[in-house]
């Protein structure tokens, strides 16, 4: 009716859309006009006209059929006037046809709800005069069912059968591919209202494809944004492998990638998704991105539930164009209750693509969206929305037609100036075609979804709702528009526990510093021991004059008390760690550290040195008095010069050593990770123990170096103490005392430094093992060569010295051992004197060879 009413306007009949004051005259012809079609045509005689009369709401009277009188008057018209003569012209109305797919049934039955949109589009469309005006547009559709074989064969149909169609209309992904795949060797035109896949996007593949539902791949830069918010760096993946979904997942993980965002697990599935979910959970997955049908979502839900992959350690992100009970719908695949669904499904996210516009804006079809639904429910027949397949995919379905019809309306006026029209199109003229496609490409419109207009892969731009499951309905909680980068956040988001969890088991670091008490108790001990040895020393200084302590070498055994307290000082950097100094601070300690450990780790020097070279000069002593141009040891004289000198060389040899380490391979700081402790309590974090080391690159090697070399020392001081523990001389009086201070040095040092180096990952047994083995070896060292001293000056009162001993005349010495060594010389010359005498006999008597000449060497 409105297509013809747009004719007379253009036979100049109409004057005005609400009343026509003028009476229209036509002559010659009788047309009859039944809506938008001319039914027949038959000639009057030239005075008889047809009067048709225009109303109020554009409601059209007639046709009435007059006579024109001779007076120049009609029949039956009430006023006088003019016969007048005017050609007619009417246009007839031509179609434009659309060869639609719509699934009524399969894995997404969309045409339920899509199919009414679109008619609901058409009928407007075709019922307005400024859009299309000598055109109608007709829908030629076929249930594809969602299957690419079917679609194959009704493609085949809508190609093959008249009349020719002008654009196609196909619906899921998995038939658009199809179908834009092909329809460029046709010249066709493709608009998808319900395709959703990634890979629609290739220009190169679809040259001719254009959708109103947006690529999933929208999602993406809403989820990326979701994780930023929400301050996550890893992420999961598990996906049914369909193409949708496989190059969704493939431009999820170029877009994390950019914004440092890990996937850290991706697992797939066809069928059965329990192996995937399993390996999640063993590869503790925290958020987890899923794509997969709603189908499939209760096979992947009822394994969430079985393995406790929910909670509030997890979150689960899903595609929002689920049914709203998805979960609750009872499947015979699946073994879990309702309850266990809803259990495992709570608190979930969705993105899903705005579908309806939540503005109260009349868009190019002067319908708000909620007018839109209120339609839409009317002619559903009161079906419930969520059982009706397609119902939140209706309003793209909608806009599909008016973006289309649209486009058609731009191409008219370019076309015409190329003497092209569109009822002309067929499959070879592209230049039709490729009009169309720039109409469509330029398209900008308000519709019932929210603003269309398309990108350069002829994909829908739109916002993007992001709901969250909360006590068993979605609950909107924002909305991100990706072309601004603007997220509207509501903040009304609900977590299971006090927020967002983190997005894998929060590790907190925690290092291993050595036991206070402990240190308290072995520095207690170190302390007493330099007190002991400074009153040890004090003594040595203090009764230096007297013959005794003169016989003892005074001098070194100073240099040994001094030693003893060096070597109970190392005790305490061996147990500074981080909880007492600072982290820039700890080479200072490590430097401290490694002088113990090579001047007293493995052989405390002040036993080592001085004791290694008095008993060694003894034992070179013991050598030389066997001989006949050497005196007996007990009148030989040791120079302290010669000792001094040789503990200076060793001693400079370990300074040389150090400054080389430090020099080649200098100390540093190195952490030792232990393995991972789960704390006490349901806290869903790990405790990662460190523990602070003083190492170089190559530890090992100089430690061997140490080892070798001080090993050989006390090995060496062992022998030659073994070799002279039955020497007595007057010079060195208390080398027995150092021979049992190498003893014991040698076993503590023979235990103690392979235990360290086993136990180095327990701070509070290395250190023990370490400070008290130097803490014994002093103590009984400073035992063994100074309390028996102490003992005999205090019992015998031998506090005399040299000077005082020689004013007193006829006075002999308190010292028994003494005294017996003298008398034993004296013995040993009268017995050499009468050898000498008697030694030119023994060859008379035939008794053998003369034996040579022995020196008999003192023993004790």
């Amino acid at each position: 009716m409105h297509k013809a009413n747009t004719a007379l306007k253009n036979a100049g009949c109409c004057k005005s859309d609400i009343y026509c004051s003028t009476v229209c005259i036509f002559s010659c012809v009788l047309i009859l006009i039944v809506f938008v079609q001319i039914r027949s045509v038959q000639v009057l005689p030239v005075d008889y006209e047809i009067e048709y009369i225009c109303r109020g709401n554009r409601v059209i009277v007639g046709p009435k059929v007059r006579k024109c009188l001779p007076n120049g008057t009609w029949t039956d018209l009430s006023q006088r006037s003019r016969c007048c003569k005017f050609n007619l012209i009417l246009h007839s109305i031509k179609k434009l046809y659309i060869g639609a797919l719509f699934p009524m049934s399969g894995g997404w039955p969309g045409g339920q709800a899509c199919l009414p949109a679109a008619q609901m589009a058409l009928d407007l469309v075709n019922n307005r005069t400024d859009i299309l005006p000598d055109y109608e547009l007709e829908l030629i559709y076929y249930d594809s069912m969602c299957d690419p074989g079917e679609a194959t064969k009704l493609l085949y149909d809508l190609l093959y059968t008249e009349p020719i169609k002008i654009v196609l209309m196909p619906g899921c992904s998995s038939v658009s591919t199809l179908v834009a795949e092909a329809a460029r060797m046709w010249n066709l035109i493709v608009l998808s209202y319900g395709s959703s896949s990634p890979a629609l996007s290739n220009r190169q593949r679809f040259p001719t494809f254009f959708r109103t539902h947006p690529s999933a791949t929208l999602h993406n830069p809403t989820r990326v944004q979701l994780f930023q918010k929400w301050k996550w760096t890893k992420i999961a993946t598990i996906q049914q492998t369909t193409e949708v979904f496989t190059s969704t997942l493939d431009d999820l993980e170029e877009r994390v990638k950019e914004a440092g965002i890990e996937i850290s697990v991706r697992q797939s599935f066809l069928t059965d998704p329990a192996v995937a979910v399993k390996n999640l959970k063993r590869q503790d997955a925290r958020i987890i991105v899923g794509l997969f049908y709603e189908t499939e979502a209760r096979k992947v839900f009822c394994e969430v539930y079985k393995e406790k992959l929910y909670g509030k350690k997890y979150v689960w992100f899903l595609i929002g164009w689920y049914a709203d009970n998805w979960f609750k719908i009872k499947d015979p695949s699946i073994n879990c209750t309702v309850e266990q669904m809803t259990e495992a499904v709570e608190g979930h996210v969705t993105t899903e693509i705005v579908m309806l516009n939540p503005e109260t804006v009349r868009g190019a079809s002067n319908l708000t969206s909620q007018e839109f639904l209120a339609q839409l429910m009317s002619k559903l027949g009161g079906k419930n929305p969520e059982e009706t397949g397609g119902f939140q995919e209706a309003p793209l379905a909608y806009d599909a037609v008016w973006a289309l019809a649209l486009a058609l309306n731009k191409t008219v006026g370019p076309l015409k100036a190329k003497g092209h029209r569109l009822e002309d199109f067929n499959y070879n003229n592209r230049d039709i075609t490729a009009e169309i496609y720039r109409a469509l490409n330029t398209s900008s419109f308000e519709g019932v979804s929210g603003h269309v207009v398309f990108d350069a892969q002829g994909s829908r731009m739109a916002w993007t709702l992001i709901e969250q499951l909360q006590g068993g309905s979605y609950k909107k909680i924002g909305y991100y528009d990706s072309t601004k980068g603007n997220l509207s956040w509501y903040g009304n988001d609900k977590w299971i526990g006090s927020g967002p969890p983190a997005d894998q088991t929060v590790v907190i670091e925690e290092f291993r510093y050595l036991s206070q008490k402990l240190f308290v108790s072995v520095s207690v001990f170190a302390g007493l021991g330099i007190l002991l040895g400074i009153v040890c020393l004090t003594f040595n200084i203090y009764n230096s004059n007297v013959r005794y302590i003169q016989n003892s070498q005074p001098y070194l055994n100073n240099m040994t008390a001094v030693g003893c307290m060096m070597a109970l000082a190392a005790v305490f950097p061996l147990g500074i760690d981080g909880l007492h100094v600072h982290r820039r601070q700890f080479p200072v300690v490590c430097q401290l550290r490694l002088v113990y450990l090579w001047l007293h780790k493995s052989l405390p020097y002040k036993i080592r040195k001085r004791g290694f070279v008095r008993i060694f000069f003894l034992h070179h002593l013991s050598l030389c008095c066997c001989s006949d141009h050497h005196p007996p040891v007990s009148q030989q004289h040791l120079e302290p010069w010669k000792l001094y000198a040789t503990v200076g060389v060793l001693l400079g040899i370990d300074i040389l050593s150090l400054m080389i380490w430090q020099i080649v391979d200098p100390l540093h700081i190195t952490v030792e990770k232990f393995t991972r402790e789960a704390p006490k309590g349901d806290l869903d974090v790990l405790i990662q123990p460190l523990l602070e080391h003083c190492s170089s690159e190559k530890m090992n090697t100089w430690l061997g170096v140490v080892y070798g070399y001080k090993g050989l020392l006390l090995l060496l001081g062992i022998f030659l103490a073994y070799e002279t523990k039955s020497i007595s001389t007057e010079k060195i009086n208390d080398h027995r005392a150092v021979g049992m201070a190498i003893y014991n040095v040698a076993v503590l040092c023979m235990i103690t430094a392979p235990v360290t180096m086993i136990l180095s990952s327990q701070q509070d047994a290395s250190f023990a093992f370490a400070s008290l083995a130097i803490v014994f070896s002093v103590y009984i060292t400073l035992v063994v060569l100074f309390v028996p001293k102490m003992r005999r000056l205090i019992t015998r009162g031998e506090w005399q010295s040299d000077a005082q001993e020689t004013m007193k005349t006829g006075s002999s010495t308190n010292n028994n051992d003494e005294e017996k060594s003298r008398q034993l010389e004296r013995e040993n010359k009268e017995l050499q004197k009468i050898i000498q005498e008697v030694s030119w006999l023994l060859p008379h008597f035939h008794l053998g060879p003369t034996p040579p000449h022995e020196n008999y060497c003192e023993t004790g």
